[in-house]
């Protein structure tokens, strides 16, 4: 066995967002680190995930645009798509960024390992990492191990050539159907690409509304606009099995037939096989249990992104490894969750950022709440034509706080930040009021709704 003779400040084990992010702040802070993947730097989410789909989900609203251009004035004679094209695109996108993470790594002198590595033991010196007949010794140690789908334990669904996230980004045509399982996230998202390249597309659901956890004024808007494009929605159906291409429904009094199946129910925490049980590390299969700065039950062991399991978004990822590198060097830092906004890049886009009435309800917090068209937005207007929007937010009846916002309309995506912020800052209605935004724009219809207040 090789033993390094480095001793290395911090260690990484998984290059996805939490990782890499981690290491580039930790390299750019003279931390000596290094960085181990099986597989490619960026993880899921640069690679098979978040960028890949936003990709794609970007061509299908030029397609969308490109068809719908009469209502503006430009006439565009048969537009129609390329779709080797578009996933070349895809991939070249890929390409590119993945390129730029690994540039940066060099640059702040972060050494990389592509080979899968595996936890020994916590010895006195340190930490101890074997990866390929070598020994690591380390620090500190960040646990950044990413999750992996959740593949429901359906009988007969072993048996089918279905798609995961993985695999429906690598196809070479459009299909004519896709049934989806799962109306998450990534369900819907992949709903509103598919139909609008044209595919028949049935979403399938045990929960009785689409996108668990949203606001339910928003969900019902994106309902309407997805069924509009010919998604048909099967909610409230709990599956027993599939049989001959038909997923049978716990009642059985409901037969859903299907030619390709993209199984999306969620992801769930990677915490086997890399030997984690060796460090005594409190987990389970809900994820790695952390603190506020990430920092598990063992001394000088953290663990960032999915794998914790308390907020699986990339971006949340981004702040805990930030979060990781800021406490190592003796920064005083924490992550708050109560501020971390989330998106469906649908068309039209959802954004939403702290408490929805449901959970303020289920918390007994005293509430008010408004809602605005984004049609009071002139920027919306000129660019939306025949389309609207909603936003809609939700303050403390005592202080007049925000508690919550939530859009959907385009661009929402690039407005929800504002909102993270005003919540991140506790800031009261008036606060916001005294803020100047820039005219016109989108992101007017949240001062819009705020002045709602008044009456």
């Amino acid at each position: 066995m090789n033993i390094s003779k480095t001793k290395y400040d911090l260690l990484i084990l998984g290059a996805g967002p939490a990782g890499y992010m981690a290491a580039e702040r930790a390299g750019q802070s003279g931390i000596k680190t290094i960085l181990f993947d099986k597989q490619y730097l960026g993880g899921v989410c640069l690679n098979e995930g978040c960028i890949p789909t936003k990709t794609l989900l970007y061509t299908a609203k030029l397609y969308e645009s490109a068809k719908s251009g009469i209502k503006y004035g430009i006439h565009a004679d048969n537009v129609h798509y390329d779709f080797p094209a578009i996933m070349k695109r895809k991939d070249k996108v890929v390409k590119k960024l993945v390129a730029g993470v690994g540039n940066t790594l060099k640059k702040f002198g972060v050494e990389v390992v592509f080979q899968q590595a595996f936890i020994k033991e916590k010895t006195r010196e340190g930490i101890v990492v074997e990866s390929a007949g070598s020994e690591f010794l380390t620090k500190n140690l960040l646990i950044a191990t990413g999750s992996e789908p959740v593949i429901p334990d359906i009988p007969g669904l072993k048996s089918l050539n279905y798609f995961t996230n993985r695999e429906i980004l690598q196809l070479s045509e459009i299909p004519e159907e896709l049934t989806i399982l799962g109306a998450g996230y990534v369900g819907i998202e992949f709903a509103a690409f598919f139909s609008a390249m044209g595919t028949r597309v049935t979403v399938v659901e045990l929960m009785p509304d689409i996108l668990p956890g949203m606001d339910r004024d928003i969900t019902q808007f994106v309902k309407q606009e997805l069924f509009a494009r010919n998604v048909e929605f099967k909610l409230n159906s709990k599956l027993i099995r599939i049989e001959n291409n038909n997923l049978v429904t716990e009642t059985g009094s409901e037969m859903i037939p299907f030619k390709n199946l993209f199984v999306s129910i969620g992801r769930k925490p990677t915490v086997q096989n890399f030997g984690l049980e060796n460090l005594g590390v409190e987990y389970s299969a809900s994820g790695i249990k952390t603190d506020q700065q990430c920092r598990t039950n063992i001394p000088n062991i953290y663990a960032a992104g999915d794998v914790n399991g308390i907020s699986m978004l990339a971006h949340t990822a981004y702040r805990e490894a930030e979060v990781v590198v800021n406490t190592l060097s003796g920064r005083k830092d924490q992550v708050r969750y109560n501020a971390i906004p989330s998106v469906v890049y649908s068309n039209p886009e959802i954004a939403s950022v702290g408490l929805t009435e449901e959970i303020a309800r289920e918390k007994n917090i005293n509430y008010d709440v408004r809602q605005m068209p984004m049609a009071y937005s002139g920027r919306f207007v000129a660019e939306n034509e025949g389309k609207n929007g909603l936003a809609k937010i939700l303050v403390g009846k005592k202080y007049g706080e925000i508690l919550g916002v939530h859009l959907v309309g385009n661009p929402a995506s690039e407005l929800i930040w504002g909102a993270a912020m005003m919540i991140e800052n506790e800031l009261r209605l008036q606060d916001v009021e005294e803020i100047v935004f820039p005219h016109p724009t989108v992101s007017e219809i949240l001062r819009e709704t705020i002045f709602a207040f008044k009456g």
